[in-house]
C-alpha cells in the first residue's frame, strides 16, 4: 500500500496544516505498518515556476522540434502525474495564503494536469484526505464570509476533476493565538483546533479502510 503525502506550508516547523495531516498519517500508518509513505513538499522544495509553460508549449510542440527545457518539463510533469496516480490513499495539506491559493500548489496542480491530461482523474475512487488551515474566519456570517477562495478551488480539482473519495478537514482561525485584534475569538479557536485534530483521526481511519 502507497500513501502519497503533500504539504504546501512555507512554514515547515510551525505548520498548523502539517499537525493534522501527521494525525491522519499516523491512523493510515498503524494500519499499513508495511506501507510506503511517498513525500512531496513544495514549501520547502518549490518546483519552478516556469515548468508548466514549458511542459504545456513543448505538449503542443512536435518532439523533434521541442527543446531542453520542453523535454525538462514534460519528464517533470509526468513524473508528478505518475506520483499521484500511484497512491493507494492521499493526504493533502494545503493552507490558505492571501485569500487562495500559493502559487508553488498551484504550479504542483498544474504539472499534474499536463503530465496526465486536462481530464484524466488521477485520484479515481483514491480515499483522499484534503487538511486546509487558515489564519481568519470565512464562514457564513463572519465579515469576510467568501473571501475563501482556496478550499472551493481544492474541493473542485481534487475532488471533481481527479475523481477523488474527497474528505476536508478545515481548522479557521489559526492566528487568533498570536493575533491581539482576535483575542475574543480564541475560546472558538481552542474548539475549531480539537475538532480539526478529532477529524483528522477519524479521516484517516477511514482511509486506511477502518
Amino acid at each position: 500500500m502507497n500513501l502519497f503525502r503533500l504539504d504546501a506550508s512555507i512554514l515547515p516547523g510551525t505548520s498548523t496544516s502539517a499537525e493534522i495531516a501527521d494525525l491522519a498519517e499516523a491512523e493510515w500508518s498503524a494500519t499499513h505498518a508495511g506501507g510506503t509513505v511517498t513525500r512531496r513538499h513544495l514549501g520547502t522544495d518549490p518546483l519552478p515556476s516556469e515548468a508548466w509553460v514549458h511542459a504545456t508549449v513543448g505538449g503542443f510542440t512536435p518532439e523533434d522540434q521541442r527543446d531542453e527545457s520542453h523535454r525538462r518539463a514534460l519528464e517533470l510533469a509526468a513524473e508528478l502525474a505518475e506520483e499521484i496516480q500511484a497512491a493507494d490513499a492521499a493526504i493533502l495539506a494545503v493552507p490558505l495564503y492571501n485569500y487562495g491559493v500559493s502559487q508553488h500548489f498551484k504550479t504542483w496542480a498544474d504539472l499534474v494536469i499536463s503530465g496526465a491530461g486536462a481530464t484524466t482523474p488521477v485520484l479515481k475512487g483514491t480515499p483522499t484526505v484534503l487538511v486546509t488551515s487558515i489564519g481568519g474566519g470565512y464562514g457564513p456570517g463572519t465579515p469576510r464570509h467568501g473571501w475563501d477562495h482556496s478550499t472551493p478551488y481544492l474541493e473542485r480539482v481534487i475532488g471533481d476533476l481527479w475523481g477523488a473519495d474527497l474528505t476536508v478537514v478545515k481548522r479557521e482561525l489559526t492566528l487568533a493565538g498570536t493575533n491581539p485584534a482576535m483575542e475574543s475569538l480564541r475560546g472558538l479557536a481552542a474548539e475549531q483546533h480539537q475538532q480539526a485534530l478529532a477529524a483528522a483521526k477519524e479521516a484517516g481511519r477511514a482511509i486506511a479502510g477502518n
